[in-house]
C-alpha cells in the first residue's frame, strides 16, 4: 500500500510539474464561452488560464505598454494582425477562432422581432459598444447606417466602454434596446431571455474573431496549448453552442 501510495504521489508531482499558468486577454463578448472553455482546459490537460475580459481596443494599448498578456483573443481580426506586424505577437500563430453575429436585443419579451423597432417610439435608449474599441460597436454603427438610420437614433444612443458594459446597459432596462453579441443572450438554439433580432450578415462586415500568442507568451508552453486546445473538437462544440459561426 505504502508503494502504491508513493507511486500515486510521483505521478501528481509529476502531472503538476507539467502545469502551468497563462495569462489571457479576452474580448468582452466571448467572455461566457471562455469561462467555460478554461474549466475544461485546466481539467483535460492540468493547464491553468488566468482570464481578463474587455475592449479588445485597449488590450491593444495594454499590450503595446508591456500588460504581462501571452495569449489575446480579439474580438476581431485587424489588432492581432497589427500586434503581430509590429513584433508583439509571435508570427504565424494567428488564426481565427470564431465569427461572432450581432444581434438587436431586449430584456422585455416580444418586443423585438425585427429591425423596424429602431424606427418606432417604443423605447427611449439604445445601447452600443465604442465603436471606436469595439467591433461590435462599430458593426452596429454599420448597420444603421446601411439602414440609413444613424441620424434618427443617434440621440438615443448609450455608448459603453465595452460590449460587456453595452449588454449591461440593456439587461437592466437602462436602455431597452442594444446592439450585443448574440453570445451574450443565446444558448443552445434559442434566446436565454427577452427577445431579439439576429441582425443579417450582409448588413456588416463579418465579424472575424483572431486569437495569437504574444511575444510574452512565446516560450510558456501552456499558452500553445491553449491556442491548439481552441481548436479541438470539444472547444468548438462549446463555441458553436453560444452562437458563433467557426
Amino acid at each position: 500500500m505504502k508503494r502504491l501510495a508513493s507511486l500515486l504521489a510521483g505521478l501528481v508531482c509529476a502531472l503538476s510539474a507539467h502545469a502551468g499558468e497563462v495569462q489571457v486577454a479576452v474580448a468582452a463578448n466571448f467572455t461566457a464561452p471562455m469561462q467555460a472553455i478554461a474549466a475544461q482546459f485546466q481539467k483535460d490537460t492540468g493547464h491553468k488560464a488566468l482570464l481578463a475580459f474587455g475592449a479588445t481596443g485597449k488590450f491593444y494599448a495594454q499590450v503595446r505598454n508591456g500588460a504581462p498578456f501571452e495569449v489575446l483573443l480579439a474580438a476581431d481580426d485587424e489588432t492581432p494582425a497589427r500586434l503581430e506586424a509590429e513584433g508583439q505577437a509571435v508570427a504565424g500563430t494567428r488564426y481565427t477562432y470564431a465569427v461572432g453575429r450581432l444581434v438587436l436585443w431586449s430584456a422585455q419579451a416580444g418586443l423585438v422581432s425585427s429591425g423596424d423597432i429602431l424606427k418606432s417610439a417604443d423605447y427611449r435608449h439604445l445601447a452600443i459598444a465604442n465603436p471606436k474599441t469595439a467591433p461590435y460597436g462599430a458593426a452596429a454603427m454599420t448597420v444603421l447606417d446601411k439602414l440609413g438610420l444613424r441620424a434618427a437614433v443617434q440621440p438615443r444612443i448609450v455608448q459603453g466602454e465595452s460590449i460587456a458594459q453595452a449588454y449591461q446597459f440593456a439587461s437592466t432596462g437602462n436602455a431597452e434596446l442594444g446592439f450585443v453579441a448574440l453570445s451574450q443572450v443565446w444558448r443552445d438554439g434559442q434566446f436565454t431571455s427577452g427577445s431579439g433580432w439576429i441582425v443579417p450578415a450582409h448588413l456588416h462586415a463579418p465579424i472575424r474573431q483572431d486569437a495569437v500568442l504574444l511575444a510574452k507568451g512565446g516560450a510558456n508552453p501552456a499558452a500553445k496549448a491553449l491556442l491548439d486546445y481552441l481548436r479541438s473538437n470539444k472547444a468548438q462544440a462549446l463555441i458553436r453552442s453560444f452562437g458563433y459561426e467557426i
